[in-house]
């Protein structure tokens, strides 16, 4: 019987065993402040790879987006731009913060936020904006960057698709006030669980400390309002070792998301996606639109490689906007993001990880054209 090729793939090497081995040995599992030695390590070199001053270690992706929304300081009722089409931590993460999540439509090529469509959305109200980086290509951050200048936004960007992708050589999470990132299992890089936020402000860094470990500051008591949002020792150490790596994981990723494309550009009813010239993608998924198709075309085509032992999914297949919480809260209705709305019943991921092999590649070519066919 022939193997699962799944979605996703962690490599954990003997590096972070056996720094885990040590982080438990030490008995330092965790720290008050979040501020242990190897948080401590992973920060800095975090801070360093992405190329800007400062990096807070959060316990999650959505941690590190409320985190980032809290330190904005937002006006009650104010109201935050984001994509409809994205996981559910980057709007949920603006209801928590005490503001209003205003969804935009997308480019239909790169599937981020339109800049247009976020122009057009500006209101009195409106305090940021978070663009998502997904599947691993950096939305246009050079325009969405100078549109949230021209009207004094905080630019907060959620890049827990997206570590290592790069826009004119500079990496995601560089370009806004914060960049939020996840470290979950399936990232490029993972800590398990976890996540963190860049920043170049003094002051952001040290109201995100704060944040982290329940408001605390000088005085040893909350000074604002905060949460649990520390990460482990553990989760730091491995975090730490697999930064270290993620050049060669980002590198096998490219080779596959290339050796992928070579393999199914002859198919008319696919289209492939694509890196912008002045863009390098981290290829944390490899996502295709089924040309022409509704979602009951696209599921049974999806269906029929899961059959075939391969782990293809869906990201996202409702939109945010059409999700029965926003509708509910917010009254938000069908056919108003006409391109997100196409696109949630067209697309669908391959696995792109670097655990795959050339056999695995042209198994999966192989067989999702014969589907197509």
């Amino acid at each position: 019987m022939r193997k699962i090729i799944t979605i996703a793939q962690p490599i954990i090497g003997k590096e972070e065993i056996e720094a885990v081995v040590g982080v438990l040995k030490s008995g330092i599992l965790t720290s008050s402040r979040g501020d242990g030695p190897y948080a401590k390590k992973f920060e800095e070199s975090f801070a360093k790879y992405v190329g800007v001053k400062y990096a807070v270690a959060m316990s999650s992706g959505t941690a590190a987006l409320h985190a980032a929304l809290l330190a904005a300081e937002l006006s009650p009722d104010s109201e935050v731009i984001v994509p409809s089409f994205t996981f559910t931590a980057t709007a949920s993460a603006v209801v928590l913060a005490g503001a209003k999540p205003v969804f935009v439509d997308i480019d239909p090529k790169t599937f981020n936020m339109d800049p247009v469509c976020f122009e057009e959305a500006i209101t009195s109200k409106t305090q940021a904006v978070i663009p998502v980086h997904m599947y691993g290509l950096m939305a246009n951050m050079e325009e969405i960057v100078r549109i949230a200048k021209e009207n004094d936004l905080e630019v907060i960007e959620d890049a827990a698709h997206s570590v290592g992708a790069e826009l004119k050589g500079k990496k995601a999470g560089s370009f806004g006030d914060y960049g939020c990132f996840s470290f979950y299992a399936s990232k490029n890089l993972t800590t398990g669980e976890g996540g963190i936020v860049t920043t170049n402000r003094r002051e952001n860094m040290e109201a995100l400390c704060s944040i982290r470990a329940h408001g605390f500051g000088r005085h040893q008591s909350s000074e604002i309002l905060g949460h649990n949002y520390r990460m482990s020792e553990l989760a730091c150490a491995i975090g730490y070792y697999q930064l270290l790596k993620l050049p060669k994981f980002l590198e096998a990723r490219r080779r596959n998301a290339a050796k992928l494309t070579s393999l199914l550009e002859g198919s008319a009813r696919l289209e492939l996606p694509e890196e912008p010239e002045g863009y390098k993608h981290a290829w944390h998924l490899y996502t295709i639109r089924l040309r022409g198709s509704r979602a009951g075309e696209r599921n049974k085509i999806v269906n029929k490689l899961v059959n075939a032992g391969i782990q293809a999914e869906v990201f996202y297949s409702t939109p945010l906007h059409l999700a029965p919480f926003y509708r509910r809260k917010f009254g938000f209705r069908p056919r108003s993001l006409p391109r997100t709305e196409t696109a949630a019943r067209q697309v669908f991921s391959l696995p792109v990880h670097p655990e795959l092999s050339d056999e695995d590649l042209r198994y999966m070519a192989q067989r999702l054209t014969r589907i197509v066919r």
